[in-house]
């Protein structure tokens, strides 16, 4: 079987055995190459993605390569990219993990959205919705599986010449956190950094709505044609979904409605528990807010706002010689209260007005899931704008200056390690939540509790099945229940519980805002381990 031209090279070469046998490449990255190929057994053309970076040699990540492949194999959606097989074989002297998918005569929603950039300036809007309601739908049978996709974006969506959206590389991000020590000898990173949400970016767990915050970004990248947050490392890109607001879509396309704006804005809240509740419900507003309003073509706007983030390398590292002072103005601490980016802020004494009618939670302080791995040095104080400003002199600011540059070292010496996920987030998950003793009395700021967040007692009862062993089942999500729900729930079961009280006024008394073992971990309903809760008690972090 002789070819020519890109092919040539690839004359030859097979996999299992001779069965499928490689032809065009198809695509390649950092990571992965999709070679189309021949599958000699049932003489039919499919796709197949090769892994070639060092976690081949691993042979943890292998086998956790195929449990995710097969978890993969049994989603079955006209929106989800089907998986047919899946093995290692050794290609040029290295052993190689491969996933054979359904071949799509088509092209990425990457390319689509370059054409319509090129003719519009943007996608439709219309469009664009109705794009993105077809991939939340198959973000809805894997999430309903409890497989968190982890690196939604368009080279990672497909469209077919009839137009039908295909997503593909379900479980590949998760399979990949098996290789800590290659990812952390290389580099690598979960996700992909312009789509990550905040709780990634910090390498804290995610769940679905994190998928939720990266359909969010792509839709804002439909939109308006270019992403809401970008920067010259990915460092910085991370930094700034962590610490930036996004500018209103309309702002670059006037042709957006109010509504496109606000559903944007809901999807990219920082505090996951803002965002909308299930990829479900967010593809119905997708689809409430497409039959609302009359299409028009995107009209941008010459000399639109910069992307947020694209200052942030700077404002995080400046050079330490450096004569002029540190940023103007804060950098915002994570996950705390931001003004209305489409409005005028609210007084300081007022929490913001929301967006478009989704309310905003106000006094959010910290993130979801327990203190930050680091101090909260993000906050950057700003300098006079001169040597003697104010009437001070530049010998007393120096101090001051200098202890700038380093807290923020610090902050993202931390994120960074994140990153390089260098001991992964579900560890500090299971460490209980904060660290400071709760106060006994309440104090200025304490919020009382809410017990309208219940969680089932069937939950426990009759928790779902791990996908990797059906001998064992998958933890339920605790947190952010009423303790009073979930003590019933455990006790329905016979699971001992432990409880540590953490201050934090974000959720209210006696939320639960932390447990361990963290949401899905497999266990044996046999040798059940105690679960421990980390429980607001309702009081600010002192």
């Amino acid at each position: 079987m002789s070819q020519d031209g890109a092919q040539g090279r690839y004359t030859g070469r097979a996999l299992a055995g001779g069965r499928y046998q490689l032809r065009d490449l198809l695509g390649e990255g950092g990571m992965a190459s999709v070679h189309l190929a021949y599958d000699s057994v049932l003489d039919r053309q499919v796709a197949i993605k090769t892994l070639h970076t060092d976690l081949g040699r691993e042979q943890a990540f292998r086998e956790r390569f195929r449990r995710e492949a097969q978890a993969v194999a049994k989603l079955t959606h006209t929106n989800i990219v089907s998986v047919f097989d899946t093995g290692e074989d050794t290609l040029d002297g290295m052993t190689t993990p491969y996933i054979v998918m359904e071949y799509i005569e088509g092209r990425p929603l990457g390319s689509v959205l370059d054409e319509d950039v090129r003719q519009f300036g943007a996608m439709p809007a219309d469009k664009a919705l109705k794009i993105t309601a077809d991939v939340l739908a198959a973000l809805e049978i894997s999430h309903e599986m409890g497989l968190v996709h982890r690196d939604i974006k368009p080279g990672n969506v497909m469209m077919t010449k009839r137009g039908v959206v295909k997503v593909m590389d379900f479980g590949i991000a998760r399979a990949m956190q098996s290789g800590v020590t290659s990812m952390t000898q290389t580099g690598m990173v979960v996700g992909t950094p312009q789509y990550l949400s905040p709780e990634q970016a910090l390498g804290r767990g995610v769940d679905a709505r994190s998928d939720l915050y990266s359909v969010g970004i792509m839709l804002f990248q439909l939109v308006t044609g270019r992403l809401p947050f970008d920067a010259d490392s990915p460092l910085a890109i991370a930094y700034a979904h962590v610490q930036e607001e996004p500018v209103a879509p309309s702002s670059i396309n006037r042709a957006l409605p109010p509504a496109v704006d606000a559903l944007v804005a809901r999807a990219l809240k920082k505090n996951p528990n803002e965002r909308f509740p299930s990829s479900e419900s967010m593809r119905d507003e997708c689809l409430r807010v497409a039959a609302s309003f009359h299409a028009t073509p995107p009209s941008i706007v010459p000399g639109a706002p910069a992307q947020a983030g694209s200052g942030v390398g700077s404002a995080v590292f400046p050079p330490v010689d450096q004569s002029t002072p540190a940023p103007t103005g804060p950098v915002q601490t994570p996950y705390q209260p931001t003004p209305n980016p489409y409005g005028t802020p609210a007084p300081p004494s007022q929490p913001s007005s929301p967006a478009y009618g989704y309310p905003q939670q106000s006094g959010y302080q910290q993130a979801p899931y327990g203190q930050p791995s680091t101090p909260p040095p993000y906050n950057i104080t700003p300098q006079p704008s001169g040597p003697a400003a104010g009437g001070g002199s530049g010998k007393n600011n120096k101090p001051v200056i200098i202890g700038s540059i380093v807290v923020s070292i610090v902050a993202v010496g931390g994120l960074l390690a994140a990153l390089l996920l260098n001991g992964g987030g579900g560890d500090d998950e299971g460490k209980g939540g904060g660290s400071a003793s709760p106060s006994a009395t309440k104090a200025a700021g304490y919020r009382g509790p809410d017990t309208t967040k219940k969680i089932e007692s069937t939950e426990c009862t009759e928790p779902q099945e791990s996908y990797n062993d059906p001998d064992k089942i998958k933890l339920p999500d605790f947190r952010f229940k009423y303790i009073g729900s979930v003590k019933e729930c455990l006790q329905a079961a016979g699971w001992e519980l432990k409880i540590k009280k953490v201050d934090e006024n974000t959720y209210g008394e006696g939320a639960v805002i932390d447990q361990f073992p963290s949401a899905d971990t497999d266990v044996d309903p046999k040798d059940m381990p105690q679960i421990e809760l980390s429980v607001s008690s309702g009081n600010p972090t002192s």
